[in-house]
């Protein structure tokens, strides 16, 4: 089983064809102003992308199909309102109508600029704890090259991976990165470029490799593209569904296109994912750096609890070090859920007590017992299962 279909996923294919082709005349309709014949074509769509879902309850792509169902059946509310106010109300002019209906299609077409975050990020090394293997590996990978080029006469990695366990600061280090060689951040999430599946995935796909671009040669010194749980995009090809093959042929044909042969182009492409195990060969071939992010160790966890608590009030007591300790095995972000919680806690006796009116009352110090309860309430995101897999994965594929 891949993405949670069978060996033979041709009925899924014909489905997802089959939905893209109600989508494509719903929204042709729409843009004429037909508006019972988008209804209907809408209404299709949805009825096929339903069907869809629950005969393969587990792929992948479900969660995008059933939140595109969703845009579409708003669209199918709003047509029939706008009908009944047509009704009683002729004086609508035609350009009007035009004007929305094309509003709405470009909308629902959801276009590239709606994909993507296209900024210089203000994040410093020290923002991201711990993971000093990791920051070496980016700083050689792209800081370095971007800094002295004249340095390096055989060239320098073009493609980053950074694998490991959600919520250990992927993202981070590669605005840190960016930030570091003052250079474009343009982050991208590959579950919503795939989403976009109605012929639209494989021209934003172009379109980020061409904006990237465009971007060196109007002065930016260096540019950086972050795609996120790229496994969405790029996983392993033993199922192609739908348009997908062309939109992984298009990326993989755009990475060959910023390879260094003979260009120094400072476009750089780091790809995160929790799942390196489903992206296949000709993917990792083209990422010549392949970096695991691990679980925070003890000091790094220590400096966490520091920095989330500084805002509340914790007994002078309670050693940071001796709670991280009871944390091993928790991710970044699990640490600061941890905090939330603690501060949740103390918060809400404010209010089931009646004190939280008054402003002059704030809360208690917050103890270690608390601390202590809800890490027993709150198990790690990570399991041991999971960590087993990274490293068998790094023994086979890592290259720092």
């Amino acid at each position: 089983m891949s993405n949670g279909l069978p060996a033979n996923g041709l009925p899924a294919r014909q489905l997802e064809e089959t939905a893209k082709k109600h989508a494509a005349q719903a929204i042709q309709h729409d843009s004429y102003g037909s508006r019972g014949a988008a209804i209907q074509s809408y209404q299709k769509t949805i009825d096929t992308l339903i069907k869809l879902t629950k005969l393969y309850p587990n792929y992948s792509l479900n969660k995008i199909y059933l939140e595109r169902a969703s845009k579409y059946q708003e669209r199918i509310n709003a047509l029939r309102n706008s009908g009944a106010e047509s009704d009683s109300q002729e004086t609508t002019t035609k350009t009007n109508t035009d004007n929305k209906s094309s509003s709405i299609v470009e909308h629902l077409k959801a276009t590239y600029e709606d994909l993507i975050i296209d900024e210089k990020p203000n994040v410093k090394w020290s923002d991201v704890v711990g993971l000093d293997k990791t920051k070496s590996a980016l700083r050689q990978s792209i800081s370095f090259p971007s800094m002295r080029p004249d340095l390096l006469p055989l060239g320098w990695p073009r493609g980053v991976l950074l694998y490991g366990p959600p919520g250990c600061g992927k993202t981070l280090l590669a605005a840190a990165v960016a930030a570091e060689i003052d250079g474009s951040f343009i982050a991208i999430d590959a579950a919503t470029v795939m989403s976009k599946w109605l012929g639209e995935a494989e021209k934003n796909v172009a379109k980020l490799f061409s904006s990237a671009r465009k971007l060196l040669s109007h002065g930016t010194t260096s540019v950086i593209i972050f795609i996120d749980e790229v496994d969405s995009l790029l996983g392993s090809r033993n199922q192609e569904v739908g348009g997908e093959i062309r939109v992984r042929n298009q990326f993989l044909q755009e990475m060959d296109g910023i390879m260094d042969k003979g260009q120094k182009l400072n476009l750089y492409v780091i790809a995160a994912t929790n799942k390196p195990w489903s992206l296949d060969w000709p993917f990792l071939r083209r990422f010549q750096k392949r970096v695991y992010v691990p679980l925070p160790n003890l000091d790094a966890r220590t400096e966490m609890l520091e920095a989330n608590t500084s805002p509340l009030r914790v007994n002078i007591n309670v050693k940071m070090s001796e709670l991280a300790d009871l944390m091993d095995g928790y991710s970044g972000s699990d640490i600061k859920d941890i905090c939330q919680s603690v501060q949740l806690r103390v918060v809400s006796e404010l209010f089931e007590n009646g004190e939280a009116s008054n402003t002059n009352v704030t809360t208690r110090e917050i103890n270690f017992e608390d601390f202590r309860d809800i890490i027993d309430q709150r198990k790690p995101s990570v399991n041991p299962e999971m960590l087993n897999a990274y490293s068998n994965w790094s023994d086979n594929y890592k290259a720092l």
